[in-house]
């Protein structure tokens, strides 16, 4: 009864909150999850009706305590500002950024677009934020005690030919605060970024973030590579000792979406995440978790709205798995139910821990 409140109030307040601009939601929800994060008894308040505890779903991966396998994908704690409530909202872990060496303030507004009818985001945000810095003094004074990772992405006024020493000033800054560092190469929306996929280019990222930091990395791609530019990748993540690979970013591809192509085409470029990524993102996790054959820990993320979606991911291979744009349209319900049906998967397969379903091709079994 009260999951059906929580749901109803939440839908309710989704039609209230789609009468705004996307951007002023985003900056008033990120206001009031500050507000909460500063607060102890409202985290555990929280926490106490919100977070499922469950050690089924607890894994030790790369040497940290994921106590939850779904994490807040980069995108939305873009500064670290609202760390504290992620866990207690129910998440396992976080992903603050992306931060780039040098504040920025991204690209010009209208930037971040709703396609509620694909349940999907369309943003050319540009990685706007405050820098690499100022995120990591507000890592150092977090509360929380899930770990928290950083996305680093390039700085627009750097060029592309000297992008390593962009991630080396920011993996330098946050290196020591941050439990896990991303790199950023597969958002659409700083010009030449994706061009930094080829591996003849992100050999020198990796090695300079490497360099200067020795937690655990990951390298997130687009959908949109090729399927023989994500073997090399991933081949050259394992060749590097990098700890795994996300899959997948946004797409710039604009196929098969129920919104009307006139309302799209209005919005402009950008990427878009959520509903219409998951089954090229889906299919490359498989891809990866088959040329990497247990040599790299995966983070599956796009569309990931269902618990029958996230069991698909972890039976493909993946780890880990994240969202965003779902938590969007769901609200805090979707990470409670997700985690509760991933737990309902365990018992109904006989298994003990979450691990053991990773890579398994485990069907879902219909409670």
């Amino acid at each position: 009864m009260l999951k059906k409140i929580r749901h109803g109030a939440y839908q309710v307040a989704l039609k209230g909150m789609f009468t705004l601009r996307p951007e002023r939601i985003h900056g008033l929800m990120s206001r009031g999850l500050q507000q909460v994060a500063g607060s102890r008894a409202a985290l555990s308040a929280m926490d106490g009706t919100l977070a499922v505890h469950d050690d089924a779903l607890s894994q030790q991966i790369a040497g940290l305590t994921f106590p939850r396998p779904l994490g807040l994908a980069a995108g939305f704690d873009k500064d670290a500002k609202e760390v504290d409530a992620w866990g207690p909202l129910g998440f396992g872990f976080a992903e603050i950024g992306t931060v780039t060496a040098l504040a920025q303030p991204g690209n010009p507004t209208p930037r971040l677009f709703r396609l509620p009818k694909d349940k999907a985001i369309l943003n050319r945000m540009g990685f706007n934020n405050e820098g690499s810095r100022a995120a990591a003094m507000r890592l150092q004074n977090r509360s929380t005690d899930i770990p928290v990772g950083a996305n680093l992405g390039k700085s627009k006024l750097v060029a592309a030919e000297i992008a390593d020493r962009d991630y080396r000033e920011s993996a330098k800054a946050i290196g020591g605060v941050a439990d896990y560092l991303v790199i950023n190469v597969s958002s659409p929306n700083t010009p030449g970024l994706r061009d930094l996929q080829a591996v003849e280019s992100l050999r020198p990222i990796i090695s300079a973030v490497q360099e200067e930091s020795t937690r655990p990395l990951f390298v997130k791609i687009a959908p949109d590579l090729s399927d023989e530019d994500i073997d090399k990748v991933c081949d050259l993540a394992i060749e590097m000792g990098v700890t795994g690979l996300i899959a997948t970013n946004t797409t710039i591809s604009r196929e098969g979406l129920k919104t009307p192509a006139h309302e799209v085409e209005a919005m402009g470029a950008g990427g878009i995440s959520g509903a219409p990524v998951a089954p090229r993102a889906l299919e490359v996790l498989r891809r990866l978790a088959a040329r990497a054959d247990g040599k790299l820990v995966l983070i599956g993320v796009g569309g990931i709205d269902t618990p029958r979606a996230a069991w698909e991911r972890i039976a493909a291979g993946a780890s880990l798995i994240q969202g965003y744009t779902p938590f969007i349209y769901g609200g805090p319900d979707w990470i409670r139910e997700i985690h509760q049906g991933l737990s309902t998967q365990l018992k109904a397969h006989g298994l003990e821990n979450i691990s053991q379903a990773v890579g398994s091709g485990l069907p879902w079994v219909e409670a």
